[in-house]
Protein backbone atom coordinates (compact mmCIF):
# COMPACT_ATOMS: atom_id res chain seq x y z
CA UNK A 1 0.00 0.00 0.00
CA UNK A 2 0.96 3.65 -0.19
CA UNK A 3 3.46 4.05 2.64
CA UNK A 4 3.61 7.85 2.60
CA UNK A 5 -0.03 8.84 2.99
CA UNK A 6 -1.67 8.47 6.42
CA UNK A 7 -4.92 7.01 5.13
CA UNK A 8 -7.70 6.07 7.51
CA UNK A 9 -8.83 3.51 4.97
CA UNK A 10 -7.93 3.17 1.31
CA UNK A 11 -8.62 0.97 -1.68
CA UNK A 12 -5.52 0.31 -3.74
CA UNK A 13 -6.37 -0.38 -7.38
CA UNK A 14 -3.73 -2.25 -9.34
CA UNK A 15 -4.23 -1.27 -12.96
CA UNK A 16 -1.50 -3.64 -14.11
CA UNK A 17 -3.61 -6.49 -12.70
CA UNK A 18 -6.64 -5.15 -14.54
CA UNK A 19 -4.76 -4.99 -17.83
CA UNK A 20 -3.46 -8.52 -17.28
CA UNK A 21 -7.00 -9.71 -16.58
CA UNK A 22 -8.23 -8.16 -19.81
CA UNK A 23 -5.51 -9.94 -21.75
CA UNK A 24 -6.28 -13.25 -20.01
CA UNK A 25 -9.98 -12.87 -20.71
CA UNK A 26 -9.41 -11.98 -24.34
CA UNK A 27 -7.59 -15.30 -24.72
CA UNK A 28 -10.82 -17.07 -23.72
CA UNK A 29 -12.66 -15.47 -26.65
CA UNK A 30 -10.01 -14.53 -29.20
CA UNK A 31 -12.44 -14.17 -32.09
CA UNK A 32 -14.92 -11.88 -30.34
CA UNK A 33 -14.79 -8.16 -29.72
CA UNK A 34 -14.27 -7.23 -26.06
CA UNK A 35 -16.57 -4.91 -24.11
CA UNK A 36 -15.12 -3.82 -20.76
CA UNK A 37 -18.05 -3.23 -18.41
CA UNK A 38 -17.35 -0.37 -16.00
CA UNK A 39 -20.81 0.28 -14.58
CA UNK A 40 -21.27 1.18 -10.90
CA UNK A 41 -18.04 3.19 -10.91
CA UNK A 42 -16.11 0.27 -12.34
CA UNK A 43 -17.60 -2.16 -9.80
CA UNK A 44 -16.24 0.15 -7.11
CA UNK A 45 -12.76 0.38 -8.62
CA UNK A 46 -13.14 3.73 -10.41
CA UNK A 47 -14.87 3.94 -13.77
CA UNK A 48 -12.59 6.24 -15.73
CA UNK A 49 -9.16 4.81 -14.75
CA UNK A 50 -10.43 1.27 -15.27
CA UNK A 51 -11.94 2.10 -18.66
CA UNK A 52 -8.66 3.63 -19.77
CA UNK A 53 -6.65 0.65 -18.54
CA UNK A 54 -9.01 -1.77 -20.28
CA UNK A 55 -8.60 0.15 -23.53
CA UNK A 56 -4.83 -0.04 -23.14
CA UNK A 57 -5.12 -3.82 -22.86
CA UNK A 58 -7.21 -4.19 -26.00
CA UNK A 59 -10.84 -3.62 -25.07
CA UNK A 60 -12.65 -2.35 -28.15
CA UNK A 61 -15.91 -1.39 -26.43
CA UNK A 62 -16.79 0.08 -23.04
CA UNK A 63 -20.10 -0.78 -21.38
CA UNK A 64 -22.09 1.04 -18.71
CA UNK A 65 -25.52 0.58 -17.22
CA UNK A 66 -26.78 4.17 -17.17
CA UNK A 67 -26.50 6.86 -19.83
CA UNK A 68 -25.12 9.22 -17.20
CA UNK A 69 -22.18 6.87 -16.70
CA UNK A 70 -21.57 6.70 -20.45
CA UNK A 71 -21.77 10.47 -20.82
CA UNK A 72 -19.31 10.89 -17.93
CA UNK A 73 -16.85 8.68 -19.80
CA UNK A 74 -17.21 10.88 -22.88
CA UNK A 75 -16.73 14.00 -20.75
CA UNK A 76 -13.52 12.44 -19.43
CA UNK A 77 -12.27 12.07 -22.99
CA UNK A 78 -12.85 8.34 -23.53
CA UNK A 79 -12.97 7.75 -27.30
CA UNK A 80 -14.43 4.84 -29.24
CA UNK A 81 -17.52 2.77 -28.76
CA UNK A 82 -19.43 3.14 -25.51
CA UNK A 83 -22.70 1.33 -24.91
CA UNK A 84 -25.29 1.94 -22.17
CA UNK A 85 -28.47 0.02 -21.52
CA UNK A 86 -30.48 1.13 -18.49
CA UNK A 87 -32.77 3.88 -19.74
CA UNK A 88 -35.91 5.40 -18.26
CA UNK A 89 -38.45 7.68 -19.92
CA UNK A 90 -37.20 11.23 -20.31
CA UNK A 91 -33.57 10.15 -20.22
CA UNK A 92 -30.75 12.07 -21.93
CA UNK A 93 -31.39 10.54 -25.34
CA UNK A 94 -30.36 13.60 -27.33
CA UNK A 95 -27.13 13.89 -25.36
CA UNK A 96 -26.53 10.23 -26.06
CA UNK A 97 -27.07 10.73 -29.79
CA UNK A 98 -24.73 13.71 -29.85
CA UNK A 99 -22.09 11.79 -27.86
CA UNK A 100 -22.20 8.88 -30.34
CA UNK A 101 -23.26 6.37 -27.71
CA UNK A 102 -24.65 2.97 -28.59
CA UNK A 103 -28.00 2.99 -26.79
CA UNK A 104 -30.06 -0.04 -25.89
CA UNK A 105 -33.72 -0.20 -26.88
CA UNK A 106 -36.01 -2.79 -25.29
CA UNK A 107 -39.47 -1.41 -26.05
CA UNK A 108 -41.42 0.86 -28.37
CA UNK A 109 -41.43 3.75 -25.89
CA UNK A 110 -37.63 3.80 -25.97
CA UNK A 111 -37.55 3.66 -29.76
CA UNK A 112 -39.95 6.59 -29.89
CA UNK A 113 -37.76 8.64 -27.53
CA UNK A 114 -34.52 7.89 -29.33
CA UNK A 115 -35.98 8.66 -32.76
CA UNK A 116 -37.34 11.97 -31.44
CA UNK A 117 -33.87 12.75 -30.10
CA UNK A 118 -32.30 11.87 -33.44
CA UNK A 119 -34.65 14.25 -35.25
CA UNK A 120 -33.90 17.02 -32.76
CA UNK A 121 -30.15 16.48 -33.06
CA UNK A 122 -30.20 16.08 -36.82
CA UNK A 123 -28.07 12.93 -36.47
CA UNK A 124 -28.56 9.21 -36.79
CA UNK A 125 -28.76 7.39 -33.46
CA UNK A 126 -26.89 4.16 -32.86
CA UNK A 127 -29.14 1.63 -31.14
CA UNK A 128 -28.93 -1.96 -30.01
CA UNK A 129 -32.09 -4.03 -29.58
CA UNK A 130 -32.22 -6.06 -26.39
CA UNK A 131 -34.14 -9.32 -26.35
CA UNK A 132 -35.58 -10.87 -23.20
CA UNK A 133 -34.60 -14.48 -23.82
CA UNK A 134 -35.52 -15.63 -20.33
CA UNK A 135 -33.93 -13.40 -17.69
CA UNK A 136 -37.18 -11.53 -17.13
CA UNK A 137 -35.68 -8.11 -16.53
CA UNK A 138 -35.14 -5.57 -19.30
CA UNK A 139 -35.45 -6.60 -22.92
CA UNK A 140 -38.20 -7.15 -25.47
CA UNK A 141 -40.32 -10.27 -25.03
CA UNK A 142 -40.37 -12.68 -27.99
CA UNK A 143 -44.07 -11.97 -28.59
CA UNK A 144 -43.34 -8.23 -28.96
CA UNK A 145 -40.15 -8.67 -31.01
CA UNK A 146 -41.77 -8.62 -34.50
CA UNK A 147 -43.42 -5.26 -33.81
CA UNK A 148 -40.20 -3.74 -32.42
CA UNK A 149 -38.17 -5.04 -35.37
CA UNK A 150 -40.74 -3.68 -37.83
CA UNK A 151 -40.73 -0.25 -36.20
CA UNK A 152 -36.95 -0.04 -36.06
CA UNK A 153 -36.69 -1.01 -39.72
CA UNK A 154 -38.92 1.95 -40.56
CA UNK A 155 -36.76 4.22 -38.42
CA UNK A 156 -33.66 2.93 -40.21
CA UNK A 157 -35.28 3.64 -43.58
CA UNK A 158 -35.86 7.23 -42.44
CA UNK A 159 -32.22 7.58 -41.44
CA UNK A 160 -33.10 8.13 -37.80
CA UNK A 161 -31.33 5.09 -36.36
CA UNK A 162 -28.86 2.44 -37.30
CA UNK A 163 -29.04 -0.88 -35.49
CA UNK A 164 -25.52 -1.71 -34.35
CA UNK A 165 -26.31 -4.72 -32.22
CA UNK A 166 -28.74 -7.39 -31.06
CA UNK A 167 -28.19 -8.63 -27.55
CA UNK A 168 -29.46 -10.34 -24.44
CA UNK A 169 -28.30 -11.38 -20.96
CA UNK A 170 -28.05 -14.73 -19.18
CA UNK A 171 -29.92 -15.57 -15.99
CA UNK A 172 -27.85 -18.55 -14.81
CA UNK A 173 -24.55 -18.59 -16.70
CA UNK A 174 -22.78 -18.91 -13.35
CA UNK A 175 -24.42 -22.33 -12.94
CA UNK A 176 -23.00 -24.47 -15.78
CA UNK A 177 -25.50 -27.01 -16.98
CA UNK A 178 -28.53 -25.04 -15.81
CA UNK A 179 -31.34 -25.77 -18.30
CA UNK A 180 -32.08 -22.07 -18.77
CA UNK A 181 -28.72 -21.57 -20.51
CA UNK A 182 -29.49 -23.76 -23.54
CA UNK A 183 -33.05 -22.44 -23.60
CA UNK A 184 -31.87 -18.81 -23.67
CA UNK A 185 -29.34 -19.52 -26.41
CA UNK A 186 -32.07 -21.11 -28.52
CA UNK A 187 -34.40 -18.16 -28.05
CA UNK A 188 -31.59 -15.69 -28.74
CA UNK A 189 -30.65 -17.40 -32.01
CA UNK A 190 -34.29 -17.44 -33.06
CA UNK A 191 -34.82 -13.75 -32.28
CA UNK A 192 -31.58 -12.77 -34.04
CA UNK A 193 -32.52 -14.87 -37.08
CA UNK A 194 -35.94 -13.22 -37.23
CA UNK A 195 -34.45 -9.72 -37.13
CA UNK A 196 -31.82 -10.54 -39.75
CA UNK A 197 -34.36 -12.25 -42.01
CA UNK A 198 -36.35 -9.01 -41.95
CA UNK A 199 -33.30 -7.05 -43.04
CA UNK A 200 -31.45 -5.87 -39.92
CA UNK A 201 -27.66 -6.06 -40.26
CA UNK A 202 -26.15 -5.60 -36.80
CA UNK A 203 -22.41 -5.19 -36.28
CA UNK A 204 -22.46 -7.36 -33.17
CA UNK A 205 -24.62 -10.01 -31.53
CA UNK A 206 -23.85 -10.66 -27.87
CA UNK A 207 -25.11 -12.41 -24.77
CA UNK A 208 -22.02 -13.53 -22.81
CA UNK A 209 -21.31 -11.87 -19.47
CA UNK A 210 -18.32 -12.90 -17.32
CA UNK A 211 -19.46 -16.46 -16.55
CA UNK A 212 -20.76 -16.92 -20.08
CA UNK A 213 -17.45 -15.81 -21.49
CA UNK A 214 -15.45 -18.15 -19.24
CA UNK A 215 -17.58 -21.29 -19.46
CA UNK A 216 -19.72 -21.08 -22.62
CA UNK A 217 -17.66 -20.72 -25.81
CA UNK A 218 -20.81 -21.34 -27.85
CA UNK A 219 -22.18 -18.07 -26.42
CA UNK A 220 -19.35 -15.80 -27.55
CA UNK A 221 -20.95 -14.70 -30.84
CA UNK A 222 -19.42 -11.40 -32.04
CA UNK A 223 -18.73 -9.70 -28.70
CA UNK A 224 -18.30 -10.62 -25.03
CA UNK A 225 -19.10 -8.41 -22.04
CA UNK A 226 -16.94 -9.29 -19.02
CA UNK A 227 -17.69 -7.32 -15.90
CA UNK A 228 -16.65 -8.69 -12.51
CA UNK A 229 -14.04 -11.03 -14.01
CA UNK A 230 -12.14 -8.06 -15.40
CA UNK A 231 -11.56 -6.95 -11.81
CA UNK A 232 -10.10 -10.35 -10.92
CA UNK A 233 -13.11 -11.67 -9.03
CA UNK A 234 -14.48 -15.07 -10.00
CA UNK A 235 -18.08 -14.82 -11.25
CA UNK A 236 -18.70 -18.42 -10.19
CA UNK A 237 -16.61 -19.54 -7.19
CA UNK A 238 -18.29 -22.95 -7.32
CA UNK A 239 -16.79 -23.50 -10.78
CA UNK A 240 -13.39 -21.91 -10.26
CA UNK A 241 -11.44 -19.37 -8.26
CA UNK A 242 -9.90 -16.26 -9.72
CA UNK A 243 -6.60 -18.10 -9.89
CA UNK A 244 -8.24 -21.03 -11.70
CA UNK A 245 -9.35 -18.61 -14.40
CA UNK A 246 -5.95 -16.89 -14.60
CA UNK A 247 -7.22 -13.69 -12.98
CA UNK A 248 -5.85 -11.47 -10.22
CA UNK A 249 -8.00 -9.37 -7.87
CA UNK A 250 -7.46 -5.68 -8.62
CA UNK A 251 -8.59 -4.10 -5.33
CA UNK A 252 -6.85 -4.26 -1.95
CA UNK A 253 -8.82 -2.68 0.89
CA UNK A 254 -6.81 -1.73 3.97
CA UNK A 255 -6.98 0.59 6.96
CA UNK A 256 -4.65 1.94 9.64
CA UNK A 257 -5.44 0.82 13.17
CA UNK A 258 -6.86 3.81 15.03
CA UNK A 259 -6.45 2.43 18.54
CA UNK A 260 -4.90 -0.55 20.33
CA UNK A 261 -5.71 -1.20 23.99
CA UNK A 262 -5.79 -3.88 26.62
CA UNK A 263 -9.15 -5.13 27.84
CA UNK A 264 -10.06 -7.43 30.73
CA UNK A 265 -12.06 -10.64 30.48
CA UNK A 266 -15.79 -10.08 30.20
CA UNK A 267 -15.51 -6.72 28.44
CA UNK A 268 -18.30 -6.03 25.95
CA UNK A 269 -17.32 -4.97 22.45
CA UNK A 270 -19.38 -2.70 20.17
CA UNK A 271 -23.14 -2.20 20.02
CA UNK A 272 -25.30 -4.81 21.68
CA UNK A 273 -22.33 -6.58 23.29
CA UNK A 274 -22.69 -9.47 20.86
CA UNK A 275 -19.02 -10.12 21.59
CA UNK A 276 -17.60 -10.26 25.09
CA UNK A 277 -13.89 -10.84 25.60
CA UNK A 278 -13.35 -14.42 26.77
CA UNK A 279 -10.21 -13.46 28.65
CA UNK A 280 -7.75 -10.64 29.08
CA UNK A 281 -6.79 -9.50 25.59
CA UNK A 282 -6.02 -6.58 23.32
CA UNK A 283 -8.47 -4.89 20.99
CA UNK A 284 -7.68 -3.13 17.74
CA UNK A 285 -9.93 -0.48 16.23
CA UNK A 286 -10.32 -0.58 12.44
CA UNK A 287 -11.59 2.87 11.35
CA UNK A 288 -13.99 1.71 8.63
CA UNK A 289 -17.62 0.68 8.83
CA UNK A 290 -20.82 0.30 6.92
CA UNK A 291 -20.66 4.00 6.04
CA UNK A 292 -17.64 3.03 3.95
CA UNK A 293 -19.36 -0.03 2.49
CA UNK A 294 -18.15 -2.59 5.02
CA UNK A 295 -21.07 -5.04 5.28
CA UNK A 296 -22.76 -5.05 8.67
CA UNK A 297 -23.79 -8.65 7.97
CA UNK A 298 -20.11 -9.56 8.37
CA UNK A 299 -20.21 -8.62 12.07
CA UNK A 300 -18.48 -11.26 14.13
CA UNK A 301 -17.36 -13.28 11.12
CA UNK A 302 -15.28 -11.18 8.71
CA UNK A 303 -11.55 -11.93 8.50
CA UNK A 304 -8.85 -9.22 8.68
CA UNK A 305 -5.06 -9.54 8.42
CA UNK A 306 -3.37 -7.52 11.16
CA UNK A 307 0.36 -7.65 11.80
CA UNK A 308 0.68 -10.82 9.75
CA UNK A 309 -2.09 -12.71 11.56
CA UNK A 310 -5.68 -13.37 10.59
CA UNK A 311 -8.17 -11.86 12.99
CA UNK A 312 -11.96 -11.75 13.05
CA UNK A 313 -14.29 -8.79 13.40
CA UNK A 314 -15.35 -8.83 17.05
CA UNK A 315 -18.91 -7.72 17.60
CA UNK A 316 -20.97 -5.50 15.37
CA UNK A 317 -19.63 -3.49 12.47
CA UNK A 318 -20.66 0.11 13.15
CA UNK A 319 -21.07 2.99 10.74
CA UNK A 320 -17.46 4.15 10.89
CA UNK A 321 -15.50 1.43 12.68
CA UNK A 322 -15.24 -2.11 13.92
CA UNK A 323 -13.03 -4.00 16.36
CA UNK A 324 -10.78 -7.02 16.08
CA UNK A 325 -9.62 -9.10 19.02
CA UNK A 326 -5.83 -9.19 18.81
CA UNK A 327 -5.45 -11.99 21.34
CA UNK A 328 -2.93 -10.16 23.47
CA UNK A 329 -0.70 -8.98 20.62
CA UNK A 330 0.07 -5.26 20.56
CA UNK A 331 0.75 -3.97 17.06
CA UNK A 332 1.48 -0.27 16.85
CA UNK A 333 -1.30 2.23 16.38
CA UNK A 334 -1.32 2.94 12.66
CA UNK A 335 -0.40 -0.66 11.77
CA UNK A 336 -2.02 -1.92 8.60
CA UNK A 337 -5.21 -3.96 8.75
CA UNK A 338 -5.88 -5.61 5.38
CA UNK A 339 -9.54 -6.42 4.92
CA UNK A 340 -9.17 -8.07 1.53
CA UNK A 341 -6.86 -8.25 -1.45
CA UNK A 342 -5.39 -10.79 -3.90
CA UNK A 343 -4.40 -13.12 -1.07
CA UNK A 344 -0.65 -13.07 -1.79
CA UNK A 345 0.28 -12.17 1.79
CA UNK A 346 -2.25 -14.43 3.43
CA UNK A 347 -4.83 -11.66 3.53
CA UNK A 348 -8.52 -12.47 2.99
CA UNK A 349 -10.09 -12.04 -0.44
CA UNK A 350 -13.34 -10.38 -1.41
CA UNK A 351 -14.77 -13.87 -1.74
CA UNK A 352 -13.86 -14.57 1.90
CA UNK A 353 -15.76 -11.45 2.90
CA UNK A 354 -18.69 -12.47 0.71
CA UNK A 355 -18.91 -15.80 2.50
CA UNK A 356 -18.67 -14.07 5.88
CA UNK A 357 -21.50 -11.69 4.95
CA UNK A 358 -23.69 -14.20 3.14
CA UNK A 359 -23.48 -12.39 -0.18
CA UNK A 360 -21.43 -12.40 -3.39
CA UNK A 361 -18.04 -10.85 -4.05
CA UNK A 362 -19.62 -8.54 -6.65
CA UNK A 363 -21.36 -6.73 -3.81
CA UNK A 364 -18.30 -6.61 -1.57
CA UNK A 365 -16.17 -4.63 -4.03
CA UNK A 366 -18.99 -2.59 -5.57
CA UNK A 367 -20.34 -1.29 -2.27
CA UNK A 368 -17.07 0.32 -1.11
CA UNK A 369 -18.15 3.92 -0.70
CA UNK A 370 -16.99 7.23 -2.07
CA UNK A 371 -15.33 8.37 1.17
CA UNK A 372 -12.79 5.58 0.72
CA UNK A 373 -10.04 7.03 -1.47
CA UNK A 374 -8.89 4.98 -4.44
CA UNK A 375 -5.12 4.84 -4.78
CA UNK A 376 -4.09 3.83 -8.30
CA UNK A 377 -0.85 1.97 -8.86
CA UNK A 378 0.80 0.80 -12.08
CA UNK A 379 -1.13 3.35 -14.11
CA UNK A 380 1.30 3.28 -17.03
CA UNK A 381 1.19 0.21 -19.28
CA UNK A 382 4.22 -2.01 -19.23
CA UNK A 383 6.70 -1.50 -22.05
Amino acid sequence: MNETAPFRVRAEIDLAALRANVRALRAHAPDAAFMAVVKADGYGHGMVPCARAARQAGATWIGTATPEEALALRAAGLPGRIMCWLWTPGGPWREGVEADLDMSVSALWALEEVTAAARAAGRTARVQLKADTGLGRNGCMPADWPDLVDRVLRAEAEGLVTVTGLWSHFACADEPGHPSIAAQLTVFREMVAYAEDRGLRPEVRHIANSPGMLTLPEAHFDLVRPGIAMYGVSPSPEVGTSQDFGLRPVMTLAASLAHVKRAPAGHGVSYGHHYVTPGETTLGLVPAGYGDGIPRHASGTAPVLVDGKLRTAAGRVAMDQFVVDLGGDEPAVGAEAVLFGPGDRGEPTAEDWAQAAGTIAYEIVTRIGSRVPRVYVNERPED
